[in-house]
């Protein structure tokens, strides 16, 4: 690229041959609409179909699209791979089944307006619109839930869409100790014990297929690592304060986002 993006997206992707070539360009054609440099930064891990031979041809076909490979099936992992890859100046983070580009234009507004240094996508702020099957909502909840009585979470949702100004949050991710599924709590949760602003809107959420990954299969995982998440945030080596007068409790704030 001749010159350093402004938007970097960075979707983990796991066994999507079904999906990822028709999301990706349509995807790239929306993003095109806005006249934005960017570039979308797809991190592959772990696939057994034709997911990594989908990205090799269409990094081939379309210059604003590389690809990262893993040979590890591990979501987080991937996840903050690309974060700290990406060359954006604004990065979100995102799903390849979601992948709503009208929540990076009303995040980019946020953290253009300065003040900001990440906004969540939450699909339980009021006026969220979550689309999912009751049982996937309710593992939302319970999950949040977990934070909030282990950790002192404050907000309301910790996975899915992020946007944030790069600079700012990749040290945060290089940090960050645990993978898979629980990548993205750390990273919002370190991130405000760090001291950076971290502001909520509300999303309108609807997948464009069921979940790849059974969730009561990862119910097991995702409970080691909230425990994980527990000694290293609130018991062991808690993040250290940056020297911008931060308070110690977790500053999650909402914003209406319009």
């Amino acid at each position: 690229m001749p010159i350093a993006p402004k938007l970097s997206v960075v979707i983990p992707v796991y066994n999507e041959e079904a999906i990822l070539r028709e999301a990706c360009e349509e995807l790239m054609a929306r993003l095109d609409e806005h006249g934005w440099e960017y570039e979308v930064v797809v991190t592959e891990n772990g696939s057994r179909d034709r997911t990594l031979e989908i990205l090799r041809a269409l990094s081939a076909e379309r210059p604003r699209l590389r690809f990262l490979h893993s040979e590890e099936p591990n979501y987080g992992l991937a996840l903050r791979r690309g974060i700290l890859a990406a060359k954006g100046t604004y990065v979100v983070t995102d799903e390849i089944d979601l992948c709503d580009v009208r929540f990076y234009e009303r995040a980019l507004a946020i953290l253009d307006a300065g003040g900001v240094d990440m906004v969540v996508g939450s699909k339980r702020a009021p006026g969220s619109q979550d689309h999912r099957p009751a049982y996937r909502r309710l593992a939302t909840a319970v999950h949040n839930t977990v934070l909030r009585i282990a950790l002192g979470f404050q907000g309301t949702d910790t996975h899915g869409v992020k946007a944030f100004l790069r600079d700012r949050i990749a040290p945060t991710a290089e940090r960050c100790v645990v993978d898979k599924d629980v990548f993205a709590s750390e990273l919002v949760l370190r991130a405000g014990l760090e001291g950076k602003s971290v502001v909520e809107i509300p999303i309108a959420l609807k997948e464009k297929r069921p979940p790849s990954i059974a969730l009561l299969r990862r119910v097991p995982n995702v409970l080691r690592q909230v425990l994980r998440l527990f000694w290293v945030l609130r018991l062991h080596t808690p993040p250290q304060r940056e020297r911008e007068g931060a308070s110690a409790r977790q500053r999650t704030r909402k914003a209406s986002g319009s």
